[in-house]
């Protein structure tokens, strides 16, 4: 559990070692650390899923060599992956920030995340390797937010999802300070991320759930700062609903403007080092913050005493 630490890797281990009890007549290794080395080496293009033994037919006996998970974890692509991991515990912050809250009575709005109806109960559901993915995107989106003194500006990111009907929408807004302080100023950054949520929804028309997580640039935030999220359930889309959306959206344009973006992106669960020196060379300016800045991460700590540590 110390190695599969989100629901779905480890429900997907579970799934596969029970068909892999079901489907071979012997099974035979020293340890469950070594039977999980062998289960995350081993993966079939096919079925684009890690398994125990082959889905061969002909075959209905395993036995794996003592010290797989000793052999592994001092390769160099398991220390780098473990490396590369740690930006995506930004996304687990979130998480465990906000069901904190929710613990403590503190958690504002009308959604019970205990209850499995709530953008976070969606969140979790992420594997590793494409939170490290979100969380590296979200961290090169809040460092690249534009600076605009005295202006409002606002900057909405789509993220796909693992799941391919599912995706979320990143949204920073940069106003000042004097709208910051007004009674109703988080409602109305709320109804913007809604809009933008919808907007996502009318472009791409084959998702069935986007979740939108709003917050105001921490670039720009200081000290204090606060994440909205909100779950939109749009399997079912009628006209109706397309349309409030389009006419909501006609003020702010939420991924309609001449600035629009795309980009394509190869994650891989394990991350050999050659890659990851390439992919830091080419970011790298991105993400210089200074020591007593705070961190780009929300959390409204200074830079040396959160993810700069």
């Amino acid at each position: 559990m110390g190695e599969l630490d989100t629901v779905s890797d480890f429900s997907n281990y579970l799934d596969e070692k029970l068909r892999a009890v079901a489907k071979f007549d012997s099974l035979l290794y020293c340890g469950e650390e070594d039977l999980l080395g062998h289960y995350l080496l081993n993966y079939d293009e096919e079925t684009k899923r890690h398994i125990i033994g082959t889905n061969r037919d002909d075959v209905n006996s395993v036995m794996l060599g003592e010290g797989e998970w000793n052999d592994f974890i001092k390769t160099d692509l398991y220390k780098n992956t473990k490396n590369e991991d740690r930006i995506s515990y930004f996304w687990d912050e979130l998480i465990q920030r906000t069901c904190q809250n929710a613990l403590n009575g503190t958690l504002g709005g009308n959604s019970d995340i205990l209850c499995g109806q709530s953008a976070i109960f969606e969140m979790v559901k992420e594997p590793r390797f494409v939170r490290r993915a979100l969380a590296d995107r979200i961290r090169r989106t809040i460092m690249n937010f534009p600076d605009h003194p005295g202006q409002i500006t606002r900057q909405v990111t789509f993220l796909p999802s693992y799941l391919p009907d599912v995706g979320y929408v990143f949204f920073q807004l940069r106003v000042p300070e004097a709208y910051r302080k007004q009674p109703d100023y988080l409602d109305k950054r709320r109804t913007l991320l809604e809009i933008a949520c919808g907007a996502a929804k009318n472009k791409f028309p084959q998702l069935t759930k986007v979740i939108g997580i709003g917050m105001d640039a921490p670039k720009f935030a200081g000290d204090t700062n606060s994440e909205d999220f909100i779950l939109l359930p749009c399997e079912t889309w009628p006209d109706d609903m397309c349309t409030y959306y389009e006419e909501q959206n006609r003020e702010w344009k939420f991924f309609g403007t001449p600035q629009l973006e795309q980009y394509n992106e190869h994650v891989t669960q394990f991350v050999p080092p050659s890659s990851s020196a390439a992919a830091t060379s080419a970011v790298q300016p991105s993400y210089k913050v200074g020591r007593n800045e705070p961190c780009p991460c929300g959390s409204g700590r200074k830079y040396k005493k959160c993810h700069g540590a």
